[in-house]
């Protein structure tokens, strides 16, 4: 039984017949999801809470926990409808691998010109082309070589990847990648790097951030590009320089036996399971998140968290304290000392309020400018709605009081 939105996109390539009870969570399952890009796939009917989902050739659903057909076991992917590549992206050998990996597995490739001006997406209206987006991926190169500054993370963004396949309706990438956005993976990975240690060599002997996930996270395409590992092991190489990246996503495992030497920080994006459900659509559940934390300090690696956006309605101080007391438990006291935490209010651009609205018209995340809200300018020059004073102020105290009593070795990078 599943009492709330699920979370996680299944794919089975078998012919089965799957019937799920999915309670109060069915019509929303249906609106944001299967209607706008699965309406042709699918035979959906909805009768006495129960959905009954066909597929002549393979079936998708969204779900919490993995399930067994008759024919085959289920496995977490990553799904894409369609996928684009730069002819010049098939000059490189990871572009070239990618390519013939996607045309084995039958998967519809198209070419074009630019990864930059992709046409091939459908869409008629903002929600269609939202979700026809969050399931495109496009290979390209990345022809920019001039990274940007990344405040307060780190010093630069490491481009390797846009985009993200999860669904967070308060995203601020609503903003910023269009009406129809898909994820783009780079595949010059190397000439990413070098530039890289350009950046290093300039500003040594101080040791130089660069944040992986600026603009997306990269994790969930792992499996196709196996970029991260091989960033993580260039920057094992480097005195001066370290990688960071954070996630919402759990699949870590082919992380986790890496020489990294200490020179990468995975950290985990993580909320409290109330806001996952309403907000956070196709994304782990909070305590898979806490399971492949638990992974990558198993392993060695510095880790921490980012407890963003922090949503102050209801009794959200009961439920952040519930999630610490969660988190306190998945962290060895060893290594609590190399922990980091990063608090991150809820904020929201009149043009990212606008975007959401579109795509989610149902959406209960709190953005009534006139409701607890201060009209702020951010670093890039555009302006933001955050809490008022008074408001973040009793943010700063709940979290610097919580986090330094449950862990008192760990360090607290910001709370903003």
């Amino acid at each position: 039984m599943v009492s709330h939105l699920p979370q996680t996109v299944l794919f089975c390539s078998h012919n089965i017949f799957i019937i799920t009870t999915l309670t109060r969570a069915i019509p929303s399952l249906y609106e944001y999801y299967l209607q706008p890009y699965y309406a042709d796939a699918f035979s959906v009917i909805i009768e006495m809470d129960i959905l009954v989902t066909i597929s002549l050739k393979s079936f998708i659903i969204l779900k919490d926990e993995y399930v067994q057909s008759n024919k085959g076991e289920c496995t977490l992917i990553n799904h894409y409808d369609r996928i684009f590549f730069e002819p010049d992206a098939m000059e490189y050998p990871l572009g070239k691998r990618m390519y013939n990996q996607f045309k084995k597995e039958g998967v519809n490739i198209e070419l074009l010109q630019s990864h930059n001006r992709v046409t091939g997406i459908p869409g008629k209206t903002s929600r269609e082309s939202f979700f026809y987006g969050k399931n495109t991926l496009v290979v390209g190169v990345r022809r920019t070589l001039n990274f940007a500054s990344c405040k307060p993370s780190a010093h630069f963004q490491l481009p390797l990847v846009t985009g993200c396949t999860g669904i967070c309706e308060y995203c601020y990438l609503n903003t910023q990648l269009g009406k129809k956005p898909y994820t783009r993976i780079y595949i010059n990975v190397e000439e990413i790097l070098a530039q890289a240690h350009e950046l290093i060599e300039q500003r040594k002997p101080e040791v130089t951030l660069f944040e992986a996930a600026a603009t997306s996270d990269p994790l969930p395409v792992e499996v196709y590009s196996g970029s991260l590992e091989t960033a993580i092991r260039f920057f094992a190489e480097e005195e001066y320089g370290r990688l960071r990246f954070v996630t919402k996503f759990t699949n870590v495992d082919s992380l986790l036996t890496i020489d990294h030497r200490a020179h990468t920080r995975i950290r985990f994006s993580i909320n409290t399971q109330s806001v996952i459900q309403a907000y956070e659509h196709r994304t782990p559940s909070l305590a898979d998140r806490l399971g492949a934390l638990s992974k990558v300090l198993k392993y060695g690696y510095p880790s921490g968290v980012i407890i963003a956006p922090v949503i102050m309605t209801g009794e959200w101080q009961r439920d952040y304290e519930k999630l610490l007391q969660e988190l306190r438990l998945n962290i060895p006291e060893s290594q609590e000392e190399q922990f980091e935490f990063e608090v991150i209010s809820h904020r929201f651009t009149t043009r990212a309020k606008n975007n959401i609205l579109d795509v989610f018209p149902s959406t209960a995340l709190p953005m009534d400018e006139n409701q607890d809200r201060k009209f702020k300018y951010g670093q890039f020059g555009y302006g933001k709605y955050v809490y008022s004073p008074e408001k973040l102020e009793e943010m700063k105290a709940y979290f610097k009081y919580n986090i330094m009593n449950l862990f008192p070795a760990a360090k607290i990078n910001y709370i903003i």
